[in-house]
């Protein structure tokens, strides 16, 4: 048991970062798309950390049907790996949406990085 994974580096990197991660990215890619709100992705990749701590816990523990000897209520771990796809989320999230305003409005806003754009001024026209 190491400080950021459970049971190695490896099943925290494929389940957390590989397909949890996956996931995320496509839900705040989703939810940017839709022109949700930012707090939406919060949510849903809190709900995606439930999710990812199911499945360490199903899948990789030694006794999977005791619920008490395992880490699945593990508060230290759920947040870990809901950090992982609250950070995964919000860099989708934030670059759907800057491609979203600049390809929707390229009259009045334009990019300035992978996750910004700005006003365009009477000048750059």
């Amino acid at each position: 048991m190491g400080l950021i994974w459970e049971k190695s580096f490896w099943v925290f990197f494929i389940l957390t970062v590989i397909i949890g991660g996956g996931a995320a990215f496509a839900t705040g890619r989703a939810l940017a798309l839709k022109w949700r709100p930012f707090r939406e992705v919060i949510v849903y990749a809190c709900l995606l950390g439930l999710a990812d701590r199911f499945l360490h816990w199903g899948l990789f523990l030694d006794r999977p049907l005791d619920v008490y000897k395992g880490t699945i209520t593990s508060l230290h771990y759920y947040a870990v790996d809901t950090a992982v796809l609250i950070a995964i989320a919000v860099i989708a999230y934030r670059s759907t949406q800057a491609k979203c305003m600049t390809s929707q409005y390229p009259w009045m806003y334009e990019r300035t990085g992978p996750f910004n754009w700005r006003k365009k001024t009477i000048q750059d026209e």
